[in-house]
């Protein structure tokens, strides 16, 4: 090492020293995000078998490979589960007997959950051949279409969510988000035939509440209206901030709908660049005019009120 390298490393290493909160030395390890990209992938290939793979899947090994992957998916998931378990619990050094029994235990819950995921990615699925005039057949579909990634994922993140594993769920729904451009939050709880037609640029927040048969398009944004503070200034976390969305809603391009008390009747279309903070009863049509919100009703075409808006 030449002296300009040196004096290089010399200053970062103080510089380790000096500046605090983006440094993790003499800690317990973190999960490796390479870990968990690599358990997403697996997921896929354990979610959609053969849509995925370089070779065909012959039928009469499918019982052994789907077997086999399970076996190594348990392996790496549960290295990774246990290092979270450890900073949930303030715990720190090597995994002892005990947490690494509670990752197992979480890990084999989650992969029980696979079949019903999977029964639910099929309707999302027939959601996207339905909604999208464009699609072919569902191989196209489950390959080609940026949202089927996302929400599968999501799922997926969603559960281990549920299940207080922290980090992991975050680190997978954003490496979807790397992929395609739609951010989910592993928090949010969709339905199922859910269906994001582009996708690119859609944001959902973590309290989102999402009814069945929902269809958003690309520049979607289902966000926080605000953000409370504690005496301190600090935000509060945890608390409702995002909206919900009732069953068979269609949201229009980059439509805005902000609050965790704004509610989107069932039934209801909610038009492209509409900023929304509102209820919006069912049944609904919403557009906007210059600054101006519309709603009317979709069955009788009369002018209706917004429900609020409340404070939060």
């Amino acid at each position: 090492m030449d002296c300009s390298q040196q004096n290089i490393a010399d200053s970062l290493v103080k510089s380790y020293h000096e500046i605090g909160g983006i440094n993790r030395i003499d800690s317990a390890n973190l999960p490796s995000k390479r870990t968990v990209t690599a358990v997403c992938e697996r997921l896929m290939q354990l979610l959609f078998p053969g849509y995925h793979d370089e070779e065909p899947i012959p039928a009469e090994e499918l019982e052994m490979i789907t077997g086999e992957r399970i076996a190594t998916l348990v392996e790496s998931l549960e290295v990774e589960v246990a290092k979270t378990l450890r900073l949930r619990d303030d715990e720190t050094g090597d995994t002892h007997s005990g947490l690494a029994k509670q990752a197992r235990d979480l890990v084999c819950e989650f992969i029980g959950h696979l079949p019903e995921l999977r029964r639910l990615l099929q309707t999302d699925v027939e959601a996207a051949y339905e909604g999208d005039p464009a699609a072919k057949n569902f191989d196209e579909i489950i390959l080609a279409y940026p949202c089927i990634e996302a929400i599968a994922i999501q799922r997926c993140a969603h559960c281990l969510y549920k299940s207080d594993i922290p980090l992991i769920p975050r680190i997978m729904t954003e490496y979807a988000h790397s992929l395609t451009g739609i951010d989910i939050h592993p928090g949010a709880t969709i339905g199922e035939y859910f269906f994001i037609d582009h996708g690119t640029g859609v944001v959902i927040g973590e309290t989102c509440v999402i009814g069945a048969h929902v269809k958003l398009y690309h520049g979607v944004t289902l966000g926080a209206r605000n953000f409370p503070k504690d005496e301190n200034g600090r935000i509060v976390k945890g608390n409702k901030r995002h909206p919900n969305v009732e069953d068979k809603v269609v949201i229009y391009p980059h439509a805005t709908v902000l609050g965790g008390k704004t509610t989107i009747g069932h039934s209801t279309t909610v038009g492209a660049n509409v900023f929304l903070r509102e209820s919006v009863p069912p049944v609904s049509f919403v557009t906007t005019v210059g600054e101006q919100l519309n709603i009317f009703n979709k069955e009788t075409g009369e002018a209706v009120e917004p429900i609020g808006p409340e404070k939060e």
